[in-house]
């Protein structure tokens, strides 16, 4: 059979003009008004750095996808889009390119925009948002205002992470594990600075605890929340230094017969009194030293040294450690480094201690841990922090690792802080009638180092909103992850001009049934989301009370989309396009020396120069075919290899199903009549039980399983099926017809301009988009048939085509096939006197 071949790539612009024309955005399906309940599908918002890459056309295909199916299943769908718009990047953009940061990035708003529409992405524009409008900002403003009301948000001098390349302040969260900033890369300065903390530390119990109802989050997300949060069970102990106290926090309070030193933080008040009487001894601070204190053992009233050790810090429990070297790693490596080598063991292992020798693990208590010999760890634990509460020098101790969040930063391209500091008045916050306050306009940005903020006097000197005397602004702006932590509550009130969203309008929309993003995030902007969310109904924002003030209900997290790498063999360096070519049997070599290169598949990256632009693959092979190929490649939670190569199966794939359109079109009328499935002939009854079985997947995936590669696979699969039937003489017009028609709608949610294409070859004559149509439900099987020979007064008379098992029920039987014109010829109304039923035969016996 031969058949026409399309140009996909002439799709876009046609279809695109046609659902612009009709004011529906890109879906012709949001003129139907909806008949089910809300479903809240979202996708993380980008930051525009200038263009989408093929992660951005990852996320949106499925969140996309997910929404057009949605809608076709009669839902209130709220798919928005908005920009995460401020921030480092486009401030040292502006620096490099000698613009200001507000052009770089409408610019690449606009770029971005444009490639979404490329891709056929069907957002609700009318919930736009962009967080470095003043209309936003001015609520970011105010939700910082809130928390400083209820005591939230507030500045202390503290010690800060440096970054020496941005010039800026860093949270905790973004310094990796090797202490280096999660953007420059650079090794991370400490500095003391007044400095701005919102109180994430006063939820972390329930942010720990309501991880549990969050049962639709990906386990790791879950974990690695759970492991920042960092809860843990142990005691505060007192010691006494002198006249004076210092307090540890330890969670294996049974080792403290063990304790052979105290260690505090460089900063803790007692190093910081020293230090300052004996500067020459401070400078060892940061390596370690034994400083001139002696603390009193809580239970043995013996003298311990005091110490300030580098891996004390003032952040967690009270900024010093009772030294255990004995069974804790850290402090017997410092214990060595400070020269020391005795240790104390009261815990061993049930097989018995060598002498001098560490032990880090629970085990049994031995006969130098007084009150607790013979007992096990456990046991122990329990014992010792009632023998501390009853002689009141401790007690039960919940501690978390997570550190309340550090939202200062030295930059320009931010939200300023809505604070004002007078000589008077102190920290006075701006009245609501003032905000937003706005930034400054420049044309372009000096440079990096300190506050560009703070070098505009027009910004920084203002009147006090309390006594009306001379005063400064704060020249800090916020991390723009507080921009981030609230977005999706301001989607659903976009335009609201009174206060940051209306709770009558939002609590009914909250929550987000499903959320998609990148793992990257499982640990700043989810966590800090989780947090407002929780302030936001605490205050009476939203009613969260159904959820423990949970804003996401299911998180998808999509794998990350890797290039095709090729580096040089002898010496590992990423090759340039032009540095390789392919050579015999399609093996790449090196141009330079003939080898073969190395090809793997890395994180895209310029360096790697792996990169491919999403808007290069939709020019080349069309949008439906770029969709169709990228949710093909790999299970969503699975990293993508990503081969542009391989697209030529989707395409083949789609020109086959506008090829059925194209013969279809040939055979049917302007009225398509329906056949009855109990007039089906065996292969017509084979297309209904195969493409239902197909089209029951399909939903799965898509209303369950997100097993999005699997539903093009089916797709496929349900084109063949009757691709292969076409020519078939036993499969009539109208059955291929209404089941080729719903394989249209199924597709539609991945393939909408190719669906539109094929409805339109199919009918002509007829206006309506399919995409307009209901989602098609699964129908019930047909049992399959098989022929039975039907035999009258011993001749054969007639082929009865009825069920298998038929002959299992005698009297439906009998009924079944006296009923047909057959039956009726040969049997009627004579007397029956007897009927003999065999597995494919059927025997009547009746009166002549």
């Amino acid at each position: 059979m031969s058949r026409r071949v399309f140009d996909l790539t002439k799709l876009d612009a046609k279809w695109t003009a046609i659902w612009k024309s009709q004011n529906t955005f890109l879906n012709p399906r949001r003129k139907i008004a909806p008949t089910k309940g809300k479903i809240y599908s979202t996708s993380m918002f980008p930051y525009p750095s200038g263009i989408l890459h093929m992660g951005h056309l990852r996320v949106y295909t499925i969140a996309d996808a997910l929404a057009r199916y949605y809608r076709m299943q009669g839902h209130h769908v709220i798919n928005p889009m908005g920009w995460d718009a401020f921030g480092l990047p486009a401030e040292n953009a502006a620096v490099e390119r000698n613009v200001s940061p507000e052009k770089w990035t409408r610019l690449n708003i606009a770029k971005m925009k444009a490639q979404m529409e490329l891709m056929f992405a069907d957002f609700d524009w009318d919930r736009e948002i962009t967080t470095c409008d003043p209309d936003y900002y001015k609520w970011t403003q105010k939700l910082f205002l809130s928390m400083y009301k209820h005591g939230y948000a507030y500045r202390k001098k503290a010690e800060i992470n440096w970054d020496p390349v941005d010039q800026t302040v860093l949270a905790n969260e973004q310094v990796d594990s090797e202490g280096r900033s999660w953007r420059s890369g650079a090794i991370v300065e400490k500095k003391q600075l007044e400095q701005w903390f919102l109180g994430i530390t006063k939820f972390a119990n329930e942010l720990n605890q309501d991880l549990e109802i969050l049962d639709q989050w990906p386990d790791k997300v879950k974990a690695m929340q759970k492991n920042w949060i960092g809860q843990s069970v142990g005691a505060e102990i007192k010691f006494k230094v002198g006249d004076s106290e210092v307090f540890v926090y330890t969670t294996r309070p049974e080792t403290l017969y063990s304790v052979q030193y105290l260690a505090l933080a460089a900063d803790h008040p007692f190093a910081s009194i020293i230090a300052q009487a004996d500067a020459e001894l401070a400078k060892k601070y940061e390596t370690g030293t034994k400083i001139p204190l002696e603390a009193v053992h809580p239970l043995t009233q013996e003298k311990i040294p005091v110490f300030v050790a580098p891996y004390v810090i003032s952040s967690y429990g009270h900024g010093a450690v009772m030294g255990c070297p004995a069974h804790d790693q850290r402090d017997f490596e410092f214990w060595k480094n400070m020269g020391e080598t005795e240790i104390v063991a009261t815990v061993e292992p049930a097989s018995g201690a060598k002498e001098n020798e560490p032990f880090f693990e629970d085990g049994v208590m031995n006969a130098k841990s007084g009150l607790l010999a013979g007992l096990t760890c456990q046991e122990a634990r329990a014992k010792i922090i009632e023998h501390l509460e009853s002689e009141q020098i401790g007690k039960k101790q919940i501690n978390y690792r997570l550190r309340d969040w550090l939202v200062s930063r030295q930059r320009y391209w931010g939200a300023p802080i809505p604070m004002v500091h007078c000589d008077r008045c102190g920290t006075v916050p701006v009245p609501d009638d003032q905000l937003p306050v706005l930034l400054p306009a420049v044309d372009k940005l000096l440079g990096k180092g300190g506050s560009p903020l703070a070098k505009i006097a027009e910004f920084v000197n203002v009147d006090c909103p309390s006594c009306g005397g001379a005063a400064k602004r704060d020249t800090d702006t916020m991390d723009t992850f507080v921009d981030s932590s609230w977005y999706l509550f301001r989607y659903l009130d976009s335009q609201n001009k009174q206060d940051i969203i209306d709770p009558k309008k939002v609590s009914p929309l909250m929550c987000v049934d499903q959320y998609l993003g990148g793992v990257e995030h499982a640990i700043l902007h989810l966590l800090y989301v989780r947090f407002v969310s929780k302030f936001l109904s605490k205050i009476g924002y939203w009613d969260g009370s159904q959820t423990r003030g949970e804003p996401i209900k299911k998180l998808v997290s999509q794998g990350m989309v890797h290039g095709k790498t090729f580096s040089d063999p002898q010496t590992g360096k990423f090759l340039k396009p032009d540095e390789y070519e392919v050579g015999p049997e399609n093996n790449v070599l090196v141009k330079e020396t003939g080898e073969k290169a190395l090809v793997s598949f890395e994180k895209m990256s310029k360096s790697k120069y792996n990169g491919a632009d999403p808007g290069e693959c939709i020019e080349r092979h069309g949008a439906d075919a770029t969709r169709a190929h990228i949710l093909f490649q790999a299970p969503i939670e699975d990293v993508l290899n990503w081969e542009e190569s391989k697209i030529v199966g989707v395409e083949r794939w789609l020109n086959k199903v506008l090829s059925v359109a194209d013969v279809l079109n040939g055979r049917i009328g302007s009225e398509i009549k329906t056949k009855p499935t109990e007039e089906y002939s065996d292969a017509e009854i084979s297309i209904h039980n195969e493409t239902q079985q197909l089209l029951a997947s399909i939903t799965d995936s898509f209303a369950r399983s997100l097993s999005m590669n699997t539903v093009i696979s089916d797709y496929m699969k349900y084109t063949n099926k009757l691709y292969g039937e076409l020519n078939n003489p036993d499969v009539s017009t109208e059955v291929l017809y209404l089941y080729y028609l719903d394989l249209l709608k199924a597709m539609s949610p991945v393939a909408p301009g190719v669906c539109e294409e094929a409805n339109e070859v199919l009918h002509p004559w007829k206006a309506e988009s399919v995409l307009a149509a209901d989602w098609p439900q699964p129908q019930p099987l047909i049992a399959a048939t098989i022929p039975y020979t039907v035999m009258v007064n011993g001749k054969m008379r007639f082929i009865y085509p009825g069920p298998e098992g038929l002959t299992n029920n005698k009297e439906e039987c009998i009924a079944k096939v006296i009923a047909t014109p057959d039956g009726q010829k040969w049997i009627g109304d004579r007397k029956i006197k007897k009927v003999i039923l065999k597995p494919s035969t059927i025997v009547f016996i009746v009166e002549g």
